[in-house]
């Protein structure tokens, strides 16, 4: 088996035969801008329920903007104030040779005043919450350090999006996007622990606190299961709350399958993990928002 510093060298290495070694492809590997389509399909689900069919295209466009902006934010703050921390990971080791931290904090700053920029384009309760997104999605990068329950943080800093989306459409708070929002929750606290299970040795030599350390890897495997449990039933209220049509519920089973074959992938290898990580949890998101599209679009 490939250790993990040898496998981030190996795609390294992949990266400069193919081209793919430039300064726009180190910046989106360093924030991981592919997997931006795991909270995205919530977002414009969440958007697209809201406006009761497709919603206006400036609304559209600075939700996704927001999106981007965000989650840039998010995180550039993460690898800035794990920057020393990442570079004693087998796992993150070369995360710090793909963009100076000077770039970092001055992106950082950049990405974080778009957000509120693009915020305050939508309307007023928008702008006003912007502030404390940014606060939320910063926060879980420091949990870490305090407390075990970092997964639901995380969870906690990508349910923002559906919740936000769903304020650009309507300028008000509903319980739909709530319920919704507490389903995302369940879904990344559920996956992270899964992931987390890879860091395991390192999280417990580096005294990290992590629930897989304080637990242990059998019964946070058993915890991610019924969080993903809690995401199914959370995706079901959603439904009802919204009102959407049998095209939304006959999805769920899709969604179920994914989130069960996600608990198979223990077993693997650490590329196997990464790769099945990364499958399933866009599939769960994808469906999502297809289903939500086939429902409110398909008259």
């Amino acid at each position: 088996m490939i250790a993990p510093r040898m496998t981030v060298d190996l795609k390294h290495r992949q990266g400069e035969q193919f081209g793919l070694s430039g300064p726009l492809s180190r910046f989106l590997r360093l924030i991981r801008f592919s997997h931006t389509i795991f909270a995205l399909p919530f977002a414009l689900g969440a958007l697209i329920v809201a406006a009761n069919g497709w919603p206006s295209l400036r609304i559209l466009v600075l939700v996704l903007v927001c999106m981007v902006f965000a989650r840039t934010a998010a995180m550039l703050f993460n690898r800035l104030v794990d920057w020393s921390l990442d570079q004693r990971n087998p796992r993150t080791a070369s995360r710090h040779l793909l963009i100076s931290k000077f770039a970092a904090s001055l992106l950082l700053v950049l990405s974080s005043v778009g957000f509120i920029l693009a915020a305050a384009a939508i309307n007023r309760l928008t702008f006003i919450l912007a502030p404390v997104a940014l606060l939320v999605i910063f926060f879980y990068s420091l949990t870490k350090r305090f407390t075990s329950a970092t997964h639901f943080f995380l969870g906690l800093a990508l349910a923002v999006a559906p919740v936000g989306a769903w304020i650009a459409q309507t300028g008000r708070i509903d319980i739909a996007p709530v319920v919704l929002g507490f389903g995302v929750i369940c879904w990344v606290a559920g996956f992270d622990l899964i992931y987390a299970t890879q860091d395991y040795d390192f999280d417990r030599r580096e005294g990290i606190r992590s629930l897989v350390v304080k637990l242990g890897i059998t019964r946070s495997l058993r915890l991610a299961q019924l969080l993903h449990l809690l995401t199914f039933v959370a995706l079901i209220g959603f439904g009802l709350l919204a009102r959407l049509g049998p095209l939304y519920y006959w999805s769920m089973p899709l969604v179920a399958a994914a989130l069960v074959y996600e608990h198979k992938i223990e077993k693997l290898d650490v590329a196997g993990i990464n790769r099945a990580f990364f499958q399933s949890n866009a599939f769960v998101s994808a469906v999502f928002l297809v289903a939500v599209c086939a429902d409110r679009l398909i008259r």
